[in-house]
């Protein structure tokens, strides 16, 4: 995903936003901000709509980018929901974030969902290492992240420096090592030749066919590519616990202050928290991501997310730290 001059453009503009809350008058569609791909989220739009009545505008992009857009559109932003695929995002934008009712942030574990109440996750993932089966065994795969800059590593592994997903994991590498380590691991990635994707889904069918051997993914890619490649010769490894590389992280919603349609707004983010929406993620969804509602249990196959031990990190920092992870991705020469 492309972030190159959007944080600049979020930090500027969100002094100026307007954050004066609304009410829910409009007779309209409510109109959502999604970072997240349509084709993974579109059928939980019209669950949504087939619940409840209310139609929906989805306006689809890279989560940065759209927290960008919200920062430059203050008050007279035309989104209700911000649905974004990291917490970073909604942090990059969370002044501008109505708080959301008790009622549904107390179906999410507190680790989940922003400090302040501003936001909350709605599907949960952990970031894992694929890897080639043909060519690895499962004792020869490293057990931290750190080890990836070794010799034997060199021109052997994937990641997407530009996506979301892979920022959110050296934030919390610099919030549990420091940036003084996190710098010294993204240089030494460099040095190894590690290869660059524009997505995760890439890295996974490179590894597949052998392009690389492994890669820096979230779980969940895994099952989209198995799903188009059944023989793939490819499975996902946990690295130990505490390890940076085993971020557990969400995607999630907020409901923007200036949306004249608050009532609407929360009622399309307590949905995403029913159990309806969380089965979703377990009985229908091809991408394999973990419900974050205590009492529905993961896909099968999936280990239990309290059975998942990663940095101990707080997800509510994330935003506030996103474009400090940015400039260093620059600074380390991953980021133009």
């Amino acid at each position: 995903m492309r972030v190159i001059g959007v944080l600049a453009v979020v930090l500027g503009a969100i002094a100026l936003a307007g954050c004066g809350g609304g009410d829910s008058g409009s007779d309209g569609p409510l109109t959502i901000y999604s970072g997240r791909e349509e084709e993974l989220v579109a059928p939980l739009f019209e669950k949504f709509t087939d619940a409840t009545g209310i139609d929906v505008e989805v306006r689809y992009g890279d989560s940065a980018e759209l927290a960008a857009t919200i920062a430059e559109e203050g008050s007279n932003s035309p989104a209700d929901v911000f649905f974004a695929q990291d917490p970073g995002s909604l942090g990059a934008v969370d002044a501008q974030l109505e708080s959301l009712p008790s009622q549904t942030l107390d179906r999410v574990p507190a680790r989940f969902r922003d400090a302040a109440g501003r936001w909350v996750g709605t599907s949960g993932r952990t970031r894992v290492l694929v890897y080639n089966t043909e060519r690895l065994s499962h004792d020869e795969l490293p057990a931290s992240v750190l080890e990836l800059t070794k010799p034997e590593w060199r021109d052997r592994v994937g990641i997407a420096p530009t996506n979301a997903s892979f920022q959110a994991f050296v934030t919390a590498m610099r919030l549990s090592l420091g940036d003084d380590r996190t710098r010294a691991w993204l240089e030494g990635m460099k040095a190894n030749g590690a290869r660059t994707y524009e997505k995760n889904t890439p890295i996974v069918e490179a590894v597949a066919s052998g392009e690389i051997d492994v890669g820096l993914v979230n779980h969940y890619y895994l099952a989209l590519v198995k799903e188009e490649q059944p023989d793939a010769p490819i499975a996902n490894h946990l690295f130990d616990a505490g390890d940076p590389g085993s971020l557990v992280s969400v995607a999630g919603a907020g409901v923007l202050a200036s949306s004249n349609q608050a009532e609407d707004a929360e009622r399309f983010v307590a949905f995403l928290l029913s159990d309806e929406a969380q089965r979703f993620y377990v009985d229908e969804a091809e991408e394999n991501e973990y419900p974050v509602v205590a009492g529905i249990d993961p896909p099968a196959g999936l280990a239990p997310l309290d059975e998942i031990h990663g940095p101990d990190v707080e997800l509510t920092a994330f935003g506030a730290e996103l474009s400090s992870t940015v400039e260093l991705l620059r600074e380390t020469g991953w980021l133009s």
